[in-house]
């Protein structure tokens, strides 16, 4: 089973929704921005990428800046929390498959979990 943490507005994201269903693969979508995973979901999800929480950050959004997440003072948990509460932070997409996951960038990527 495939799934695709995804936000319709991002063309990498409906890139690599699209090149799954090319390979004929249905994954189960969902839409983060809606429905954030909790802390413990993300740290998981950290986990099956291989990749600590700064990694996964989007340093161009607003809150990156408004909550000075480039400070490096910040915990783990810190930033895993700034992710849940403002999902725009998290990068997109990614997608799971058992315990691997991969960041659709470059779309490509989702090759490897095939």
């Amino acid at each position: 089973m495939y799934t695709i943490y995804h936000n319709p507005r991002c063309s990498k994201s409906r890139q690599t929704l699209a090149l799954l269903e090319e390979k004929g693969i249905e994954p189960e979508i969902v839409l983060y921005l809606d429905n954030t995973p909790n802390s413990k979901e993300l740290a998981t999800i950290l986990g099956k990428l291989g990749i600590k929480a700064r990694q996964l950050l989007r340093k161009g959004e607003d809150a990156y800046k408004e909550l000075n997440l480039a400070d490096d003072s910040h915990s783990e948990a810190a930033l895993i929390d700034a992710m849940t509460q403002h999902p725009k932070l998290i990068e997109r997409p990614i997608v799971v498959k058992g315990d691997k996951a991969v960041l659709g960038r470059p779309p490509e990527n989702v090759l490897e979990l095939i």
